[in-house]
C-alpha cells in the first residue's frame, strides 16, 4: 500500500499576509488563532488536502508537502539508502499529537514526513 500526501505547507517571511493572499485568491479559510500564529488552512473544497501557512523560526520561504508514514526513522533510513538526505530528524509537534521529519531527495527537493496527521 502506498503512502498518502496528507498536508501542504506554504512558508514565507510574512505568514499572515500569505494567509490573507491565499484566503482571498482561493476562498480558503485560514485560522492562525494559535500560539505559533500558524495558519491552518481548510480549503472547504470537499476533496484534496488541507494545509498550513506560516513564518518559520528561521524566516525561510518555500512549499513543502508531507507524506504520511508509519515509522519516521525507518522511512528516513530507507530514503538515505536511496540517495536522499535527512534534513530534520523526527520531532514531536508540542500539543498536536503528531510527529514530523524532513528529507531532501537526490535533486535537493525538501519533503516532509508525518505520523499521526
Amino acid at each position: 500500500m502506498g503512502n498518502a500526501v496528507t498536508h501542504f505547507e506554504i512558508n514565507g517571511t510574512n505568514g499572515k499576509a500569505l494567509g490573507e493572499f491565499y484566503a482571498k485568491a482561493f476562498d480558503w479559510h485560514v485560522d492562525d488563532n494559535n500560539p505559533m500564529n500558524y495558519g491552518m488552512v481548510d480549503t472547504h473544497a470537499g476533496k484534496g488536502i488541507n494545509g498550513g501557512i506560516g513564518t518559520p523560526p528561521d524566516g525561510s520561504s518555500g512549499v513543502t508537502v508531507y507524506i504520511e508514514v508509519d515509522d519516521l526513522q525507518a522511512a528516513l533510513d530507507k530514503i538515505e539508502k536511496l540517495g536522499g538526505k535527512t534534513i530534520n530528524p523526527p520531532m514531536e509537534v508540542p500539543g498536536a499529537g503528531i510527529s514530523l521529519a524532513h528529507f531532501a531527495d537526490p535533486e535537493g527537493h525538501v519533503i516532509g514526513l508525518s505520523k499521526g496527521m
